[in-house]
C-alpha cells in the first residue's frame, strides 16, 4: 500500500524562513496591525500564516500541540516530515501550540513561564475568521503609541482567560492567523473591553 504523498514546504528554506521570522517578529513588535505572510499555501486545515510560522519555529526540541479542530493525520506527518517537532497530546506540554477560536477553553492550561524564566512560555498560533470583525478591543502597551482600536471575533471569556495568565513578565504571546494574515499580541500588551452604551 502506497503512503499519500507529502506537500511541499518552502521552495527555499533559508531566505523564506527568514522571511517569516521577520513578520512574526513586527507582527509581535506593533501589536494589533497586520502583516501579511505569503510564503507557502495551507496544509489541511492550517492556515498559510500558520504553516509558515510552523516551518520557520519548530524543530526537533520545540514539542507542540495541534487543537482537535485542526488536527489531522496528514497535518502531523507533513510537520514531523519537515520539521521533526514532537507532538504532545496535552497543551500544558507545548512549547507552541495551534488552535482554532473554538479551542481556547485550553488557555488556562499553556505555560506561561516564571518570573524567573519568561521566555519558557507558550506561543501560540491561533486560527480566527477575519483579523477585521468581531468585538471591539482597545490595546495599549509597548509598540502602541497611544492605543489602538482592534475587532477580532473573541468572546469576553476569552480576553478574561488571557487576563487571568498574564502577569507581566508571565503569559503567553498569541498570534492571530486568518488565511495568510497575523496579528501579534504579546503578553506584554493591556487589551481592554469597549463597554456598550
Amino acid at each position: 500500500m502506497t503512503q499519500p504523498s507529502l506537500q511541499a514546504a518552502f521552495s527555499n528554506p533559508v531566505h523564506q524562513a527568514q522571511q517569516c521570522f521577520r513578520h512574526i517578529a513586527q507582527a509581535l513588535a506593533e501589536p494589533g496591525l497586520v502583516e501579511h505572510i505569503a510564503l507557502v499555501g495551507s496544509m489541511d486545515a492550517l492556515d498559510a500564516a500558520s504553516h509558515a510560522s510552523a516551518l520557520t519555529l519548530l524543530d526537533s526540541d520545540t514539542p507542540i500541540w495541534i487543537s482537535p479542530a485542526l488536527d489531522s493525520a496528514a497535518l502531523r506527518r507533513h510537520l514531523i516530515f519537515h520539521c521533526a517537532c514532537p507532538i504532545v497530546e496535552q497543551p500544558e506540554d507545548a512549547q507552541f501550540v495551534f488552535m482554532s477560536a473554538n479551542d481556547t477553553a485550553v488557555l488556562s492550561r499553556l505555560d506561561a513561564g516564571t518570573d524567573r524564566d519568561p521566555e519558557f512560555s507558550c506561543t501560540v498560533f491561533l486560527q480566527v475568521a477575519s483579523l477585521q470583525s468581531g468585538t471591539t478591543t482597545t490595546w495599549s502597551g509597548p509598540g502602541i503609541q497611544h492605543s489602538r482600536n482592534v475587532q477580532l471575533p473573541m468572546s469576553p471569556e476569552f480576553w478574561q482567560q488571557r487576563d487571568a495568565i498574564t502577569a507581566f513578565p508571565r503569559g503567553v504571546d498569541i498570534c492571530f492567523v486568518a488565511g495568510q494574515d497575523m496579528m501579534g499580541l504579546p503578553r506584554s500588551t493591556r487589551v481592554g473591553l469597549q463597554t456598550k452604551e
